[in-house]
């Protein structure tokens, strides 16, 4: 029998939405390149095939997603720049309003049926609710594969991988492994093991009888050890922070109420803690945009382009992100601002657009706050990205009191700015986020990005600030957190949090910047996900295929010292997602797609009609893959 009577046999482990995905990219580009071949991929996955691990249906109905229905697909449209054909479908509303109108068939549970009959563009569904979209897109997928193409599901964990003619994948429960050719990781944010820091915290709560959480997906951390009435600090104040938030509230049963003034009041159960919540900024995370953009779009990218990729890396020397990137992010940032600005509200400035667009382009980064002063008179109109990213910095109040009033009066005016469609310019500065987003993966993949600039600044800072811009809580979340403060179950520790480990008091102590004193406790939670780290990677198939050399942690080259800086990711090829082994070897046959490769992909669901990157990504690894059929 010749290769090619033999089927080709590909193993995606990881079958969330970024698995299927690639799935249904297969299926549409096996017409040009699958060849008459038969092609059987396995889908490895302890969780449901189409929601995976994060959108299961199996979690509380209290938890909703941070993106409107409106903006989230798992379809490509005309937009998207790929090489494979497209094939359109439903967004969430369009499924949503299919389903409700008889015209779609799709299984969704008794409990979700008020929530999907009530469902608006604007809302912000239950992940419940995102779960049954993924699981109908999955099926869907599923029944138009063509005939070449078959699936087989396995609902357990890879637990080795060894390399060969063929590769050969164990798995937890199957006592043989499964041979394949050609192996796709779609495993999404990588769980880990404690640093050195949470370890020292966590040996200090065993001694002393405390409690410390490390970093971790809060849907999976068990709470319900603290007690009623506990004082808990809590680090962090993003959409983990937000779901913990929940379940320690609401989810001990307590109940928010609409007041007929507007906001919401709080009704305790009892059994909740008192959460103490700081962070650097020592804010939350902005409230996601409830407005569509008014003006003319802007054409993005504009300044921070692949030609203006090129042009820095026609320069000698490393490339600083601070000093020769950044500029250029927030020119596009303030040209996707003012130019909603101008062409959705022009009574507000004094200067016409096509003149102003001028000066703009040729403007040096240092000479656009004169040219904005003179156009835009008011104040509140101007992009200030310094304040916007630190709002709190060298603000100093005399007591936690004072300091939760103004954070009060920050969030309130967070939610009426985000509701206020006459400030439809902060959504022209989030659509030039999504555009820079989309950029970023090409100018890594030059490897001349300096190596400490490339891990504080562009992996800490900056992808930390586009999420807090970007990537917040629906506005609700917030009035909760409103309501909550005024029923006494949360205060605010400020910006620059920082906490010990007293070994004295026996005590978590924690303090900042924003006002004098101290807090303690004997509960400390880390509300965040654990940053990408290979080194520490808690999945057994990583650890074992790190441990052999098989799989590398992407690093930077220091240019002062010459040492290599580990940068925690999935090394890969950013051009095909192939993977890199420890020496920087692509494996000809073993790929990776996700937040934590090399790439950088954002974790969010893509939005219709943006030339979504994870579906460029999704269609060139597909494709990649069904070329290694042919023999």
């Amino acid at each position: 029998m010749s290769t090619a009577d033999l089927p080709y046999v590909l193993a995606v482990v990881g079958a969330g939405p970024r698995g299927v995905g690639v799935l249904e990219r297969l299926g549409a580009n096996a017409a040009e390149l699958l060849r008459g071949r038969r092609l059987v991929v396995h889908l490895v996955d302890p969780f449901p095939a189409g929601p995976g691990r994060v959108w299961r249906y199996e979690q509380s109905p209290l938890l909703r997603m941070n993106s409107m229905p409106e903006d989230v697909t798992v379809f490509t449209d005309d937009t998207v720049r790929i090489e494979g054909p497209i094939q359109p479908g439903p967004s969430l509303i369009e499924w949503a309003r299919q389903v409700r109108e008889g015209t779609l068939d799709a299984e969704v549970d008794d409990s979700l049926r008020a929530e999907l009959g009530a469902l608006e563009r604007d809302h912000f569904p239950t992940r419940r609710l995102q779960s049954a979209y993924l699981a109908w897109f999955h099926r869907k997928i599923l029944a138009e594969l063509p005939d070449g193409i078959e699936v087989v599901e396995h609902r357990t964990r890879a637990v080795r991988l060894e390399d060969g003619e063929p590769q050969t994948l164990w798995l937890e429960d199957r006592a043989e492994p499964l041979e394949v050719d050609a192996v796709l990781f779609t495993v999404g944010h990588l769980d880990a093991e404690p640093d050195e820091r949470e370890a020292e915290l966590a040996g200090f709560a065993v001694r002393h009888g405390l409690a410390y959480y490390p970093a971790g997906y809060t849907a999976d951390v068990d709470y319900s050890a603290i007690p009623p009435g506990e004082t808990v600090l809590v680090r962090g104040f993003g959409l983990a922070f937000v779901d913990l938030m929940l379940l320690l509230t609401e989810g001990r049963g307590g109940r928010f109420e609409e007041q007929a003034c507007g906001g919401l009041k709080y009704h305790p159960s009892g059994a909740e803690p008192v959460l103490h919540i700081g962070s650097r900024r020592g804010v939350p995370y902005h409230a996601k945009i409830g407005y569509r953009l008014r003006g003319k779009p802007a054409q993005l990218p504009r300044f921070f382009d692949a030609y203006a990729i090129e042009r820095l890396c026609a320069a000698p020397g490393p490339i600083d992100f601070r000093r020769d990137v950044w500029p250029l992010i927030s020119k596009e940032l303030a040209w996707a601002y003012y130019s909603e600005l101008f062409t959705a509200h022009p009574e507000r400035v004094r200067m016409d657009f096509a003149v102003f667009a001028d000066a703009f382009a040729d403007a040096a980064p240092g000479e656009l706050d004169a040219l904005v002063a003179k156009a835009v008179p008011a104040p509140d109109d101007r992009l200030d990205l310094d304040r916007l990213d630190r709002p709190m910095a060298g603000a100093e109040f005399g007591t936690a009191e004072e300091y939760g009033k103004e954070l009060r009066e920050y969030v309130e005016a967070d939610l009426s700015r985000r509701a206020d469609a006459e400030y439809s310019a902060d959504l022209g500065a989030f659509t030039a986020l999504l555009s820079v987003m989309g950029q970023l993966p090409a100018l890594v993949q030059t490897g001349r990005l300096d190596a400490v600039s490339q891990l504080s600044d562009l992996d800490g800072w900056f992808l930390g600030f586009f999420s807090y811009f970007a990537s917040g809580p629906p506005p609700r979340r917030l009035e909760e957190l409103l309501a909550l403060q005024e029923a006494g179950l949360v205060s605010f520790l400020g910006a620059e949090t920082l906490v010990s480990a007293d070994e004295e008091r026996r005590a978590f102590v924690a303090s900042g910047a924003s006002f004098p004193g101290e807090t303690e406790a004997r509960t400390l939670v880390e509300a965040r996900l654990p940053e990408p780290s290979i080194t520490r990677a808690s999945d057994v198939l990583l650890r074992q295929l790190r441990d052999s050399g098989a799989l590398g942690e992407e690093s930077v080259l220091d240019a002062v010292t010459g040492e290599r800086l580990l940068a925690g990711r999935i090394h890969t090829r950013v051009s095909d997602g192939r993977m890199l082994d420890g020496d920087g070897r692509p494996h000809p046959r073993r790929f990776a797609l996700g937040p934590h490769t090399s790439a950088r992909s954002a974790g969010a669901f893509t939005r219709p009609r943006t030339n979504a990157l994870p579906f460029r990504q999704n269609d060139r690894v597909a494709r990649e893959i069904l070329k290694l059929t042919w023999p």
